[in-house]
C-alpha cells in the first residue's frame, strides 16, 4: 500500500508556481521551452503543473556561496 506522502504530493499550476518562486507565468514559460526551468508534469499541451518538492531541489540547485560561482 502507498504511503500518503507519496501519492497526495499537491500539484500547483502555473500561476501557484510563480508566486511560490517570486517570478512571472511568462517567465516559467520561457524557461518550460528552454528546458531551464524547475521539473513540470505535462497532462496535456495548456495541463502543467508542479510539485512543490521539484520547485524546491530547483530552488538549491540555485543556491550559491560568492557572487563568483556560477549557476
Amino acid at each position: 500500500m502507498f504511503e500518503k506522502a507519496q501519492y497526495l504530493d499537491i500539484l500547483l499550476d502555473e500561476k501557484a508556481a510563480a508566486k511560490v518562486l517570486g517570478f512571472s507565468t511568462r517567465a516559467l514559460q520561457n524557461w518550460r521551452f528552454l528546458g531551464k526551468g524547475p521539473k513540470f508534469i505535462k497532462f496535456s499541451r495548456r495541463g502543467v503543473r508542479y510539485r512543490p518538492s521539484d520547485l524546491k531541489n530547483w530552488i538549491e540547485s540555485h543556491a550559491v556561496n560568492s557572487t563568483s560561482e556560477r549557476v
